[in-house]
């Protein structure tokens, strides 16, 4: 199980990362050179019905998206209810390769091991189509992240959930790390850090209520966003936005980390100043409720302000003209995390709406009007009667040409993407509490 093919110090680094905010594997350099992704990247997302959901895909695609602003980056999601990875080896021409990836994340598993018991023949084809896509990634040149499925959240009573079928999903989780070190991949694993949420949850009191939404298998948003928040630590995503420091007392250059400010203007109660972000914080509101039990917000998002030289007393942070927290001189003079507040009112949280509402724009096209719409589209299921005589070669010619005509029309909606991504100067200013 877990203690044959993970050491005691990435455990540790795993499970105390997620439990003090993913520091020790989110603290890094705004533009890392660690990162899996990179300026350039074609992205593909294969998987199952969880895949499907667009939701951690969605959310991964959002965090990378407003923390790399400036990349030519796209993502495209491919996965199927129900599939396994057999069923992702067998269509990685059509749908992966047909996208001409640079990078791909592929996350199978929940359906692989039947629900049951662990055994060796459903294992020996779960790996068996791990390693097909491994050989096809390799062929085609594409940088592969293999993540492993996340548990079962079952509200059932007990103080671990790595009980009965997440016991044979551990058992498969390994099986993906064989496939990464294997293949020269990259080894993803969410299912632990999720697991050690889920137990803090179950340890907190008598009775225990599912605290990632949905059901047992398809988390809702709460959930989704612990698995993508997992899966981008794995992928070594940078923690930090942007930060400003200066001094309010003095006439000093304010230091700045991936930004710029100008027009400062200190009137001996407090300060004003115009500040250019080159990043953005994200998270997905429909999520809040999994804060409770992991500090994911600001774990992914390091978006600083410090301030000293004010006078004793409260102070207003206000964006554009929206007040969004509150702070004690002492506070400010030690440092803040503004991504939540920022992304609760103001110019920034407005922003990020806006990309994201240009993401799922997007992913809901190419998922309904040509995944779903031509690729997957079950033809064959013409009912006699109604008399259509239209021979195989005809349905194939009208699919490729609605495929050519529906993919066309997705540069216009990645455009879309970049130009909600276009970040706009906003006003900042620390005024004194009345």
């Amino acid at each position: 199980m877990l203690r044959t093919l993970f050491s005691t110090t990435m455990i540790f680094r795993i499970v105390t990362g997620l439990i003090l905010g993913l520091g020790a594997v989110c603290a890094a350099p705004a533009y890392a050179a660690e990162f899996f992704f990179r300026d350039g990247d074609r992205v593909v997302m294969i998987g199952d019905s969880i895949t499907e959901q667009h939701l951690y895909s969605n959310y991964v695609e959002m965090w990378v998206s407003t923390r790399f602003p400036a990349w030519n980056i796209t993502f495209r999601n491919v996965g199927i209810g129900g599939d396994r990875s057999v069923g992702g080896n067998g269509r990685f021409k059509r749908d992966v390769l047909a996208h001409k990836p640079t990078a791909m994340t592929v996350d199978f598993g929940m359906n692989d091991g039947g629900y049951r018991p662990f055994d060796e023949p459903g294992f020996k084809t779960y790996m068996g189509g791990l390693q097909g896509m491994a050989d096809q990634a390799k062929a085609a040149e594409i940088r592969a992240a293999w993540v492993t499925p996340q548990p079962l959240d079952n509200a059932e009573p007990g103080a671990t959930a790595l009980t009965g079928y997440n016991q044979t999903l551990e058992k498969y989780s390994e099986g993906v790390k064989a496939i990464a070190d294997k293949n020269g991949g990259l080894f993803v694993d969410q299912f632990h850090p999720y697991l050690v949420v889920l137990d803090k949850a179950r340890g907190a009191g008598p009775t225990y209520s599912r605290i990632t939404g949905g059901d047992a298998v398809h988390p809702g948003p709460p959930g989704q966003a612990l698995m993508a928040a997992s899966i981008l630590a794995g992928l070594n995503f940078p923690k930090q936005v942007s930060s400003v420091t200066l001094d309010a007392a003095a006439t000093s250059e304010p230091t700045t980390v991936n930004c710029r400010v100008t027009d400062v203007k200190r009137d001996g109660g407090g300060v004003q100043f115009v500040r250019a972000d080159e990043a953005l914080p994200f998270f997905p509101e429909d999520a809040k409720s999994i804060l409770k039990w992991a500090p994911l917000l600001e774990a992914t998002n390091d978006y600083g302000l410090k301030v000293t030289g004010l006078k004793p007393g409260k102070y207003e942070v206000r964006l554009g003209d929206k007040k969004v927290a509150e702070y004690t001189a002492e506070e400010l003079a030690h440092g803040v995390n503004l991504a939540e507040p920022a992304l609760a009112a103001g110019p920034v949280a407005e922003q990020v709406k806006a990309v994201r509402s240009a993401i799922e724009a997007k992913n809901r096209y190419h998922h309904d009007a040509i995944f779903r719409g031509v690729v997957l589209a079950n033809v064959s299921a013409l009912p006699d009667w109604l008399g259509l005589k239209i021979t195989p070669a005809e349905i194939e010619s009208k699919r490729q040409a609605a495929y050519a005509e529906r993919i066309a029309k997705l540069p216009e909606l990645d455009a879309a993407v970049k130009q909600a991504l276009q970040i706009k100067p906003h006003a900042v200013a620390i005024v004194p509490v009345s």
